[in-house]
């Protein structure tokens, strides 16, 4: 093992984050102990081509099968080239790509291949982060929460706030900044709110052979459809207490309630169903944050950023006015994490997933060994 990561000192990682927008690869550079952030470094982005995003897209909701190890090799592929470009690094977090995710149910599948991914790079590799919680009962989702507490505390949070991840799927990170640790109870409430960028995403691409709303334009032109968002909400998933996830194709029937609408009002429909998700899951945070600090693709779009505004009762941000990287948090965050696996210390915990007990989630592969370690 690295001499780096045995000392116990701040090391250089670098996590790979390829979302459920199926947009590409992040790569961000962190500096950590596994406790504090030291320093942030470079970063990089690596676009999946549009026929890998097709392939990738034939692969959603699948556990295995031809579809599956096609994605597979593919993510693997991108990881390699977009990872690559990095040097002096002591450890790779690599997240892979979210296939399924039925906690409860079937599990969780992220994939791409961790180990051979350390032996081609040459440096050690942590992956299938979501695995282990969900095999304690836990809901996989999110994992985030541990480096959000970290980033309150770089920023020099005193009140309690929220991270608001905008993705495919949208999801809340309440943070308490006055604990000491992310793993003592009552420091952090994490739980997905509900589709995000995904139906809009998938919509835009359906009817308009577009990947997405850019800047909000298409929903900007139109009336969002009250009763369809009344149906949205209606759903048994708004009702359940957190923590709680969800997987990128569990609403996929939105698409369904919109059909019959115009282009414009389809989009600001399923736009608005986003925000609604978001403002029926602030109702759970234990206090009024003092913000909303919104990181992912959905911060870019001003029309779903207003509706969230005039919908709260606290600031909504992005996070780039904390001096945070909205569009790398996330590579950063399983940098940190790797991290914190390698180091044998949580990643998550009851209030973030549901999980029983606290939980260091993640496979480490070694560069030169022939097994993966637990």
């Amino acid at each position: 093992m690295n001499r780096a990561i045995r000392k116990g000192g701040p090391i250089k990682a670098l996590g790979a984050m390829s979302g459920t927008s199926l947009d590409g690869v992040d790569t961000a550079v962190v500096e950590t102990d596994g406790h504090r952030i030291i320093g942030f470094g470079p970063s990089g982005y690596r676009a999946y081509s549009e026929a890998e995003r097709t392939d990738l897209r034939a692969a959603l909701g699948h556990w295995h099968g031809p579809a599956v190890d096609k994605a597979a090799e593919l993510v693997t592929f991108a990881h390699a080239e977009a990872l690559s470009e990095f040097e002096d690094i002591d450890l790779i977090g690599f997240h892979g790509q979210t296939l399924a995710h039925e906690p409860g149910g079937r599990g969780t599948l992220q994939v791409g291949d961790g180990k051979g991914l350390a032996q081609a790079l040459g440096v050690p590799v942590v992956w299938d982060f979501r695995s282990d919680d969900v095999a304690m009962g836990g809901e996989g989702a999110p994992l985030a929460p541990f480096f959000h507490f970290a980033c309150a505390k770089w920023i020099g949070a005193t009140e309690p706030l929220c991270f608001l991840n905008l993705g495919g799927v949208g999801n809340l990170t309440y943070v308490d900044p006055s604990f000491d640790g992310p793993e003592i109870p009552g420091t952090l409430l994490a739980f997905d709110t509900g589709p995000a960028n995904a139906p809009v995403d998938d919509l835009m691409q359906a009817r308009l052979g577009l990947p997405m709303d850019r800047d909000g334009a298409v929903a900007r032109g139109g009336t969002v459809e009250t009763g369809a968002l009344e149906l949205f909400l209606a759903e048994p998933f708004f009702a359940r207490m957190p923590p709680k996830s969800l997987d990128r194709n569990d609403f996929a029937e939105m698409i369904g309630l919109v059909q019959e609408l115009s282009d414009a009002d389809a989009v600001a429909t399923l736009t608005g169903m986003c925000a609604a998700g978001v403002v029926q899951g602030m109702e759970h945070c234990p206090k009024l944050p003092s913000r909303v600090l919104v990181t992912g693709g959905g911060r870019h779009n001003p029309v779903l950023m207003e509706m969230l505004r005039v919908s709260l009762d606290c600031p909504v941000e992005p996070v780039e006015a904390v001096g945070l990287d909205g569009d790398m948090l996330e590579a950063q965050a399983f940098a940190y994490l790797a991290v914190r696996v390698a180091r044998g210390l949580p990643t998550s915990c009851p209030g973030t997933t549901g999980v029983k007990a606290l939980v260091g989630g993640g496979v480490l592969s070694a560069v030169g060994s022939s097994s993966s370690l637990r």
